[in-house]
């Protein structure tokens, strides 16, 4: 209710009759405007799935089933080809790939945050540089000395190129992290009694899980998604990764596009189970109870 002067005396007026009609929150049409934006450019991005998606279930060349919708494509591929091979080698080379990396560019990131010295500055400043080169700079002369120490062809060679490429982005990472822990969660634990190693080990890991999985899900995206490297070092049909693999399925069935997308399927799905399952893990909920008393 408000009050206003009518004929010399207050009236009371309630206030709903005061605001206009039809007017709405500011911002809102701004925020539909950017959901609609964001609405469309999702589906057009997520067209190629549905595509793959789509065919993978339809009846191919070599299907003799004929519903409009069957899996004898995921049949026909592990029936008649390497597929289960190939993603085995995939998820073995993955998961090297990334606890290496992790074990590694977790301490190297603490230093790039904690240390001050010049020679920190410097070897943080070379990760800078190799993390601008290109892959490709590195590959021929890699396949030659892998090739003459027995590298060539084999998934530890594959590995080991996987790792490297991937150091100096995950060093970053873990090391952009640990700048947003305070130094004195760590100072806490050595009044404590706490090692140098023991407060990293004990404070600083256990607040880092978002960081962690960041640096983790990015090896795991560079390995698995890997083809020029994979194609480079691997010439045998058994130690194919899957890209390599699905390249060589493609070319002997190009024909039958329900067979391989097929074994599209297959490489689209342990990323997306990996997604579903760590996304409630990123938080920096940690971070902040650590901090609530300070």
């Amino acid at each position: 209710m408000t009050a206003l002067e009518v004929g010399g005396h207050p009236a009371v007026v309630p206030v709903k009759e005061l605001t206009v009609k039809g007017s709405a929150e500011p911002g809102t049409k701004g925020q539909w405007g950017r959901f609609s934006l964001l609405l469309v450019i999702t589906v057009v991005v997520l067209i190629p799935i549905y595509v793959t998606l789509f065919l993978s279930i339809r009846p191919g060349s070599f299907s003799t089933s004929s519903s409009f919708f069957t899996l004898g494509n995921f049949s026909y591929i592990f029936a008649s080809s390497d597929v289960l091979t190939w993603l085995v080698n995939s998820l073995g080379v993955t998961v090297v790939t990334v606890l290496i990396s992790v074990a590694v560019a977790a301490p190297a990131g603490y230093v790039l945050s904690r240390g001050r010295s010049r020679a920190v500055a410097g070897y943080s400043l070379l990760l800078f540089i190799i993390q601008s080169l290109p892959i490709i700079t590195a590959v021929i002369p890699l396949f030659i000395l892998f090739a003459k120490i027995g590298l060539a062809d084999n998934l530890i060679g594959l590995v080991i190129v996987y790792v490297g490429s991937t150091m100096s982005v995950a060093t970053w990472m873990m090391a952009a992290y640990f700048d947003s822990i305070p130094h004195t969660l760590e100072e806490a634990a050595w009044v404590d009694g706490a090692s140098v190693f023991g407060g990293f080990v004990r404070i600083i890991l256990r607040n880092s899980l978002p960081g962690i999985l960041s640096t983790a899900i990015f090896a795991f995206l560079v390995a698995w998604n890997d083809y020029l490297v994979a194609l480079v070092f691997l010439k045998s049909s058994n130690v194919f990764t899957l890209p390599v693999g699905l390249q060589s399925f493609f070319q002997q069935n190009a024909t039958d596009w329900g067979s391989v997308m097929a074994v599209s399927v297959v490489m689209l799905l342990p990323p997306t189970v990996l997604f579903a399952v760590l996304n409630k893990y990123f938080s920096v909920g940690g971070i902040g109870g650590s901090l609530a008393g300070r």
